[in-house]
């Protein structure tokens, strides 16, 4: 995969707690270059659109542990996509995952994207969940309508992997995040089985693809 070809499917990401108006726009101007889409925290939404508006847009729901209750995600959504965002990726609520609610875990995430007219990715943070739990969590974003799941937050100890990019394309087209860092990695994960990449390496990633 050349580096055109590859630069669409990345979501290029800052979203760590220190993050500035700086980084992001350092972020946006990176995507808008190379052809990536950005993936950027909600509350530097309005700043995005106004410095890059042809970028297509990425932020996160409940991140990055997805705790909050679920009207607050719903608000928070609605909220994003009137402020610009294109995508929403969203974490579930791995505990209550964990304790075998599924039903709450299915209202929840219907309930958001039933709320936004944009499409919804369900991040399940794989690397702490069971094959099993991974499986009830590509369920229920089934049942839910979501657009995609996605691996990991990037903030939990693991990231994405083959295995589990693998499980979860048997449900949804999958985004693999976290850890990956390099051209080689993104495009173990797309012969995976995944189509899109999320990554604070974009750049990176793109240096090392043909041209």
């Amino acid at each position: 995969m050349n580096r055109s070809e590859l630069a669409p499917v990345i979501d290029h990401t800052v979203l760590g707690p220190e993050t500035t108006p700086a980084d992001v726009r350092q972020v946006l101007e990176e995507a808008r270059e190379h052809g990536m889409n950005a993936c950027i925290p909600p509350y530097a939404l309005e700043l995005a659109t106004e410095y890059a508006p042809e970028v297509t847009l990425v932020t996160v729901i409940g991140f990055p542990h997805g705790q909050n209750d679920h009207d607050v995600k719903r608000r928070e959504g609605v909220l994003a996509w009137k402020a610009g965002a294109d995508e929403l990726d969203v974490v579930i609520n791995v505990g209550r995952l964990q304790a075998g609610e599924d039903d709450a875990i299915r209202a929840e995430l219907a309930e958001l994207v039933a709320a936004v007219p944009i499409p919804v990715k369900v991040i399940l943070e794989t690397a702490l969940l069971t094959d099993a739990e991974i499986e009830r969590a590509c369920d229920a974003a089934v049942a839910a309508d979501a657009a995609m799941v996605k691996t990991s937050t990037g903030f939990a100890d693991g990231g994405a992997t083959i295995a589990d990019v693998e499980r979860m394309r048997e449900y949804l087209p999958v985004k693999a995040s976290g850890g990956i860092g390099s051209y080689d990695e993104a495009i173990a994960m797309l012969e995976a089985g995944a189509t899109r990449i999320g990554a604070s390496s974009g750049v990176e990633i793109l240096d090392g693809a043909p041209e």
